[in-house]
Parts: C-alpha cells; sequence; structure tokens
C-alpha cells in the first residue's frame, strides 16, 4: 500500500533528501502514520533511520538553517522544528529488559526490530522515505487492520511487552479512552497480569497518562478499564475505595465510583478545562471516610465537602500534580460543590445566594457549570424536575450578582485603611471589623458600596478596639 499523500508536504521532501544524500534508510513511523489513516491532525513526526539518527537530524538541520538541533547522545536521538512541525530522529533499534528496571538495554536494530519493540500494532506503522520506493507503508504485524477493527495490540505477545516496560499498560487505557479503541482481551488480561508491574514506574509518567485519559472525550472509558484491570487501586486507591453499595435494614445509596465517572463524563462533554475534570473527580473523594448510617436519614455523608478539600492538597502532592492556583482552585470547587446544590431545595435568601457568589469569585460559573453536571440519576423525571429548578436558581444568582454589584467582589473596606482610621497595628481587631463590614453587607444590612461601609465600621469598630 502506498501512502504519498500522507507525506506530500515539503518538510517529507527535504528529509527524504537528506536521507538520499547520506545514504541513511529513514522511515516515517508511529503516531503520525496512525493519525493521517484515522483522519486526525498530528504536527509531531517520529524518523526512524536505520543508522544514526542523530546524524540525519544534523544533515536536515543545517538544509532547512534550523536555529536549532537538539541532541540527546546518551539516548541517540535528536529533535528538530520546521514551521509547526517537530520532528523527532532516532537509530532504529532493538530493546531488552531488566525485570527491576523499564529502562531497555539498546542495540543498533533494523526497522523491523524497531517496529518490533513499540507498544501497539498501530504503533508500529510506519511510511518509506527512501527514494526506490517513497510512501510505501510497511505493516509487518497489521496495524492496519487493527486500525480499522478499532483495536488495540501488541506486535509481540503482551505479557512481555507490558513486564518490560509496565507505563504501556497505561498508554493501552489512554489510546481506548482517546480513540474510543477496543483493547483485544489477551491483551487485557496481559495487563490484569501485570498491573503490580506499574511499582517501578515514576508518578511523573504516571499521571501524564492519568491526565491524557482524563481530558479523552470521554474518560469514564479509561477508568472502567483502570478499575476493571486493578491499576485503579494501585494508582489511585482514593478512587478505587468509592466503588460499591453499602446496604442497612434495606436502604442503600448510589454507587460513588460510578457516580463519579457519570459527572466527569457530563464535565467533558462541556469543558475541556482539565481542573475542572479534576473537581468531577474529587468533589466526592471523601465520602468513603464520612459515610453513615442513620435510622431517619438512612445513608448520609455529612461534611464530605470539607473533608474532601482537605484530601485534594495530599492527593496532588502524592500524584505530583501542580501545588500552586490549579490545586486551590480544585480544593476551592470541591469544598463549595454542594452549595448551590442545597439552595435548589430550600427557600433561597439573596444572603444564601450573595455569600455562593463571593466564595467562589472569578469561578462562579465553572462551579455552576459543576453543580449542573453533578446531577445524575437512573430517573430521567427527576434530573428534568432538578435542572429546571436548578436553572431557575442560576437565573436569581446571577440576578443579585448584578444588582448588588457583586462581579469580582472586593470588600469595599481593606484592613489598611481601617488600620489608618483608627490607628491601630495589624491585629486580630483588623480582622473582626473587616469580618463584620463583610457579614453586613453580605446580609444586606448594608449596601455593597464604601460609603456605606465605612459609616458602619464607624459604628460597630469601637466595640472591638475597647475589648482589644
Amino acid at each position: 500500500m502506498n501512502l504519498k499523500e500522507a507525506v506530500k508536504d515539503k518538510i517529507f521532501r527535504v528529509l527524504s533528501e537528506c536521507a538520499e544524500e547520506m545514504d541513511l534508510p529513514s522511515f516515517v513511523i508511529g503516531g503520525y502514520v496512525r493519525d493521517h489513516l484515522l483522519g486526525r491532525p498530528c504536527k509531531d513526526i517520529d524518523i526512524v533511520v536505520e543508522g544514526r539518527g542523530i546524524d540525519l537530524a544534523r544533515a536536515f538541520g543545517r538544509k532547512i538553517h534550523a536555529k536549532d538541533v537538539i541532541t540527546y547522545e546518551n539516548f541517540g536521538t535528536a529533535m528538530v522544528r520546521m514551521d509547526d512541525y517537530e520532528v523527532e530522529f532516532v537509530g532504529a533499534r532493538k530493546e531488552s529488559y531488566r525485570r527491576e528496571s523499564r529502562k531497555p538495554i539498546v542495540e543498533e536494530g533494523s526497522l523491523r526490530d524497531d517496529q518490533l519493540r513499540r507498544d501497539f500494532t498501530i504503533n508500529a506503522l510506519s511510511i518509506s522515505l527512501n527514494k526506490e520506493d517513497f510512501g510505501l507503508l510497511h505493516d509487518p504485524f497489521e496495524g492496519l487492520e487493527d486500525l480499522r477493527h478499532r483495536l488495540i495490540r501488541t506486535p509481540t505477545n503482551p505479557d512481555i511487552t507490558f513486564s518490560d516496560d509496565p507505563l504501556r499498560m497505561l498508554r493501552a487505557i489512554r489510546f481506548a479512552s482517546q480513540l474510543h479503541f477496543h483493547i483485544l482481551p489477551e491483551t487485557l488480561e496481559a495487563i490484569e497480569k501485570n498491573a503490580h508491574r506499574i511499582e517501578i514506574i515514576s508518578q511523573e509518567r504516571i499521571t501524564t497518562e492519568l491526565n491524557k485519559i482524563i481530558l479523552s472525550p470521554r474518560p469514564s472509558t479509561g477508568f472502567k478499564l483502570l478499575f476493571k484491570t486493578g491499576l485503579l487501586k494501585r494508582i489511585f486507591p482514593e478512587l478505587f475505595k468509592m466503588h460499591g453499595v453499602d446496604y442497612k435494614e434495606g436502604r442503600g445509596h448510589k454507587d460513588n465510583f460510578y457516580h463519579t465517572l457519570q459527572v466527569l463524563d457530563n464535565v467533558a462533554e462541556k469543558s475541556d478545562k482539565l481542573w475542572l475534570r479534576w473537581v468531577a473527580i474529587l468533589h466526592d473523594i471523601a465520602k468513603p471516610l464520612t459515610k453513615r448510617f442513620d435510622k431517619v436519614r438512612g445513608w448520609t455523608f455529612d461534611g464530605h465537602e470539607d473533608k474532601g478539600a482537605r484530601m485534594v492538597p495530599k492527593i496532588f502532592r502524592r500524584m505530583k500534580l501542580p501545588m500552586n492556583e490549579d490545586m486551590k482552585y480544585v480544593q476551592k470547587l470541591v469544598q463549595l460543590h454542594q452549595r448551590p446544590i442545597a439552595l435548589v431545595t430550600e427557600e433561597v435568601s439573596d444572603s444564601a445566594i450573595r455569600r455562593i457568589v463571593v466564595d467562589a469569585g472569578e469561578d462562579l460559573q465553572d462551579l455552576l457549570d459543576f453543580c449542573r453536571a453533578d446531577i445524575t440519576s437512573k430517573n430521567d423525571k427527576k434530573v428534568a424536575r432538578f435542572l429546571d429548578n436548578y436553572e431557575k436558581l442560576e437565573a436569581r444568582i446571577h440576578e443579585v450578582l448584578e444588582r448588588d454589584n457583586l462581579r469580582n467582589w472586593q470588600p469595599p473596606v481593606d484592613g489598611k485603611t481601617i488600620m489608618t482610621i483608627f490607628k491601630i497595628p495589624p491585629s486580630r481587631t483588623v480582622g473582626q471589623i473587616k469580618n463584620e463590614i463583610r457579614e453586613a453587607i453580605l446580609e444586606g444590612i448594608i449596601p455593597n458600596d464604601k460609603d456605606a461601609a465605612l459609616q458602619f465600621m464607624h459604628e460597630i469598630a469601637h466595640k472591638y478596639i475597647q475589648q482589644s
């Protein structure tokens, strides 16, 4: 099969010329070929060379006047950028592994050797850049058939493939989730058998693959496979523990694991934001720790949002996720996620609405969107009724937001103003005065403007100053 249309861009002609001049048989391999056949855009090009890939990279860099040719002599690889493309070069090789490490012992090899070491047949497809058969597809392991049937299969014994490099187990699940492919039964069995081997993989690499699963169109596909294969229990025990339903006195509760996956899919339908999807994953993470049975109320999870928010930094730290504003965003929305839902089922005061608006701040819309995604039930009429009430609540929230000038709200009187007017140093007293002003605005006792806040401050400050 010839795929000249896949390599018609100028970049491939230049690569072919360089390969011909240096007598280095070269091939496009892996993701670019796979994505072309699937009709997906791809700007990352992997070139495998029967010889020194670094030498071809340098020749290519000279020909296109590249600013940089980044080389990694220890690994025999190089990278060059041209236009929108990022081109990586590697010499064809064969690999063997020691059981205690995923770092291979590498020897020079042929194209077929290199294809054999690839993780999956769909990633072993290659296209020739050589003059005599330019554009010819090399498919020794029937990867094209696997693409047509949407199958994930290893070029060699899957047991060896996953034992040698356990990260490939996560990659298999990631491709299944991203591409909506099926993992061949014997391949899936090999993942289950080798799940314990994931322990030799660094947390950073695990988290990279996990984030790609989370960003896939339907993330629940990946998480169900992680659960089924036993990988979830090892890489994300808190989420694994959410699975299952307890019954007492004939009363059960929803399976919080599958509820979480439904919420995650609901969020994924509306948003590509990675950290909002992490909110979906972690919003009920503390339910197993807060689960209690009450004879009147049945199963309860009181305070799970508070405990869950406290768990967020620990989970982020262990998973090597960023301990920055992204973590604080997830923590805040986990903390607040019950608040809008609670307002749907009770008489809503302006005060309660002001509080959620102020506490959510610039993340208010994300919180509201998340809470909408959190409405799940097998009873379609119940969901429709709840969503209708929720739409009315959202309209009320936006009405109060505009009427009371709460968008991007900041207290009209800050601590510095209080210290200057009353000539007091930074202290608990300043915080008490500031907090009472805040409460007065949120309760509607005074309007949200500076003059009203200053007048109120003068009325109440003396009681705190006298106590100090």
